[in-house]
């Protein structure tokens, strides 16, 4: 099996590499919509000839998971990894629609925890580019209306930090506070930082310091947007990467991110079975995660 396909990590079904999933029924949405699985217009793009209907794609493959016996799921984990990690966010609730409400559902965001900063030269990059996105797809008609109803421009509910407000289903965040995809195209989206933006270790003084302040930011926005009131956790790293809880490396190698003297994979055990559990760990700043894989 081409290695793109296969089951690692999260999705194992290896005791030794995913102690505590290894025997659930999994499945793999491929990502192709280009919008987080959010967007819903009629039309036909008539240059083109694409189609951005991502949110009819999520409802048939969930219809079809339930007619298969999804429906019957004690318990429910739906995960994703950067683009996916976003889109776990944006139909966490509606994918918790699906099951009866005695079934545990609780979701799972990996490096998707994307922030709404300006950049080094403070110009909004990263927002107009979503506000793109969102009008290209008609996203904000799928996402919450509690949250695009709260916004004079509707389309920052694609931001996890405006949306996770209105999320009742427990979420999970594991994301790098030195996120290397957000760093590279949201904070310095152009020509520079070249060899900085490849290895945090030989960037400048005041590179490192413009990448500490980054991390505050990142780590207040997760604590103070995330529902007090929900059982919701996280585990955040140094470590200045964009990685996926699908690497077996990440997840549950001896060499893995480490938190609490626990591993991802059992901090996330432990919040998903656990109801008591807030699992809310944050790494220390750089040079922590110094030596961790890129």
């Amino acid at each position: 099996m081409d290695d793109q396909y296969s089951f690692k990590g999260i999705l194992s079904n290896k005791p030794n590499e995913n102690p505590d999933f290894f025997n659930w029924n999994r499945v793999k949405v491929k990502y192709c919509d280009g919008s987080s699985f959010t967007g819903n217009i009629e039309e036909v793009d008539p240059v083109t000839g694409l189609h951005f209907r991502g949110a009819r794609v999520f409802l048939a493959i969930m219809e079809d998971l339930l007619y298969k016996g999804m429906w019957k799921a004690e318990n429910a984990i739906l995960s994703g990894t950067s683009a996916g990690g976003l889109a776990s966010i944006l139909h966490c609730d509606k994918f918790r629609s699906f099951f009866s409400t005695s079934a545990r559902v609780k979701c799972i965001s990996d490096a998707g925890f994307f922030l709404n900063i300006k950049t080094i030269l403070g110009e909004p990059h990263i927002e107009e580019l979503y506000k793109r996105v969102a009008t290209l797809h008609g996203s904000t008609k799928n996402l919450p209306q509690s949250c695009t109803s709260s916004y004079l421009d509707p389309s920052l509910c694609f931001f996890p930090e405006y949306v996770v407000q209105h999320i009742w289903t427990p979420l999970f965040v594991i994301n790098s506070a030195y996120d290397s995809w957000q760093i590279n195209n949201s904070l310095v989206p152009y020509n520079e930082w070249t060899y900085c933006k490849k290895d945090v270790n030989v960037c400048s003084p005041s590179q490192i310091q413009t990448l500490q302040d980054f991390r505050v930011i990142f780590i207040r926005t997760v604590i103070n947007r995330i529902r007090p009131t929900s059982p919701s956790g996280y585990f955040m790293t140094s470590c200045h990467s964009h990685k996926g809880i699908e690497t077996p490396s990440y997840w549950f190698y001896p060499n893995s991110p480490t938190l609490a003297d626990k591993k991802i994979a059992q901090a996330v055990a432990e919040w998903f079975f656990v109801e008591s559990s807030k699992f809310q760990e944050i790494s220390c700043p750089y040079p922590c995660g110094k030596f961790c894989q890129s």
